[in-house]
Parts: structure tokens; C-alpha cells; sequence
């Protein structure tokens, strides 16, 4: 299994929407959603297991948020490098 990363799409050359992949198991469906913070939703599979955080507002979400919400999760927390392309062109 691949470690966590993070996808984000662009329009206009900005930020417009990103997804924190947090498992990449082949068949993973999200069953259910749960907004965790401003601009953070956490998908979950059937089993209760979290797939990934959608993060809807790219260019305002914070670090401490989305560590804020691994925390709860008890997952690894993340550093400002791997958030750097939501940053890249804002």
C-alpha cells in the first residue's frame, strides 16, 4: 500500500479543488461523509475505515486543520511540504 498524498486540481491556473488520499486499496468506495472542519470532509468506506479528506477550499485551508483532523483520526500527521502545491500558484 502506498503512503498518503495528495491530489489537486487546477483551474486558471489556481487551486480549485484537493483530495488527501489516505488509502489506496483497489475497490475502497466511500459509503459515507463527515465534514470535519471548515473546508474539510472525511469520506469513509462501509467498514468505518477513512479514505481521504476532501479539502473544498484549497487556497484557504490551514495545516493545523487538516493535522487537526488526521489527529482525530489517529493518522500521521502531515508537514507544510506536502501541502506546498495548494500554495504553488495561489
Amino acid at each position: 500500500m502506498k503512503p498518503a498524498y495528495l491530489n489537486v486540481t487546477f483551474r486558471g491556473g489556481k487551486p480549485f479543488a484537493a483530495y488527501y488520499y489516505l488509502t489506496d486499496k483497489p475497490g475502497q468506495r466511500s459509503y459515507r461523509s463527515r465534514k470535519a472542519a471548515p473546508g474539510l470532509v472525511v469520506d469513509y468506506a462501509r467498514n468505518g475505515e477513512p479514505l481521504g479528506i476532501e479539502i473544498t477550499s484549497p487556497r484557504t485551508v490551514t495545516l493545523a486543520a487538516i493535522n487537526r483532523v488526521l489527529k482525530e483520526l489517529e493518522l500521521p500527521l502531515i508537514t507544510r511540504s506536502e501541502l506546498r502545491p495548494l500554495r504553488a500558484a495561489g
